[in-house]
């Protein structure tokens, strides 16, 4: 045969080779799962601890803390489970989770933006007269 029919073994698909130059591994090892499984944990406990004590008195206060966990643990799930730092994918990866983050940030503070403008300026409320009062008015 011809050296242009010449086929690759069905293992020799150049799985090994993911683009790394440094010769890190793609996946974490053992200890890396064991170090974000360990602050996932604590970083789910704290918040439900503040809750259920009651430690900080207003509840606005603790909802901002529960996210403030929450946006860390969101963190720690993506360096240590998933794996995306600024070296991976010759950071495209960090690239596309910027942009998906401003993204998100532009689409949720419009939205409440005009949620509240709208709720606002909607319903006038004649002076002596309450919501309810004004919206039964022939």
């Amino acid at each position: 045969m011809s050296d242009h029919n010449h086929h690759h073994g069905h293992g020799d698909h150049g799985h090994d080779d993911h683009g790394h130059d440094d010769g890190s591994a793609v996946h974490g090892t053992m200890k890396d799962y064991v170090i974000g499984f360990v602050l996932s944990v604590i970083l789910t406990a704290i918040p439900f601890w503040l809750v259920m004590n009651h430690v900080i008195e207003s509840p606005a206060t603790t909802a901002y803390v529960i996210l403030g966990f929450a946006a860390v643990q969101m963190v720690v799930h993506m360096v240590y489970f998933l794996h995306m730092n600024s070296k991976s994918e010759g950071g495209w990866n960090m690239l596309a989770l910027i942009f998906t983050v401003i993204i998100v940030v532009i689409t949720l503070a419009g939205s409440i933006w005009v949620m509240y403008h709208m709720n606002k300026n909607m319903m006038p409320v004649m002076e002596g007269h309450t919501p309810q009062q004004v919206h039964d008015m022939p």
